[in-house]
């Protein structure tokens, strides 16, 4: 697998195709029950994970993610797990890695939300960023080529989560928000807009600006609007 460092604007240059999800798939090949966390398949059954890798490279996606969305102290916390964090995450990212070997195909390994209120201090803002970058330096320490925070819902959380990803590497980083509030399902729960990301993503040195999840494709044919009059960065969507 190559590992230089990867130039998203010039690879975004052409439209680039994206895997679909881990949890669903698993659940439907009876892997994974209702409640179970996905990210300790990782170690629990690597070979299952990285089967439903594989046959995402096999459709032809020009990239794939790492099974590591809640893979971080706050998201393993209720199963017990939160001391295998940075472990779960290095071992999502390196079986995503084996699973492309041979291939074009690249490895963004990705993260979610802590599932707190930052705005309210309900945690310490240093804490959350501690449990990211150890969360971000497993994914780099098993290969990923460039980091995700996906399905953000607080510009504040998704700048420390950039902030705790950039003190542990220089890997392009793709900030994407779940837009599914407001009048025309543009804005995030906490009322943030793709402009407030846009504008985040220009000051902190961002490489991609993008929302995930969300209330389907026609919604995200407009967020992608509005990001596109809000940065000249590339887009990322990733849409219900």
């Amino acid at each position: 697998m190559n590992t230089m460092t990867l130039d998203l604007k010039t690879y975004a240059k052409q439209v680039r195709v994206t895997d679909g999800v881990f949890g669903t798939v698993l659940q439907e090949q009876g892997l994974l029950a209702p409640g179970r966390c996905a990210e300790a398949l990782n170690s629990e059954n690597p070979v299952a994970v990285g089967l439903v890798a594989h046959s995402y490279v096999q459709a032809g996606a020009d990239v794939i993610m790492t099974n590591s969305l809640m893979a971080h102290r706050f998201g393993l916390e209720p199963y017990d797990l939160e001391e295998q964090a940075g472990e779960l995450a290095e071992a999502a990212a390196r079986i995503a890695c084996k699973a492309v070997e041979g291939s074009e195909t690249k490895v963004f390994g990705s993260f979610g939300p802590t599932g707190k209120i930052v705005m309210t201090c309900e945690m310490e803002s240093g804490e959350i960023e501690a449990a990211f970058a150890e969360t971000a330096s497993g994914l780099v320490a098993g290969g990923a080529q460039a980091i995700v925070l996906e399905t953000f819902n607080e510009l504040t959380e998704v700048y420390l989560a950039l902030k705790a990803v950039r003190s542990v590497c220089d890997l392009p980083v793709i900030v994407s928000m779940a837009f599914a509030y407001g009048p025309d399902k543009t804005a995030t729960m906490m009322g943030n807009t793709p402009a407030d990301l846009s504008a985040l993503a220009a000051t902190h040195g961002a490489a991609a600006v993008g929302a995930n999840c969300g209330v389907g494709p026609d919604v995200a044919v407009k967020i992608t609007e509005l990001l596109r009059a809000t940065t000249d960065l590339p887009i990322w969507i990733k849409p219900n």
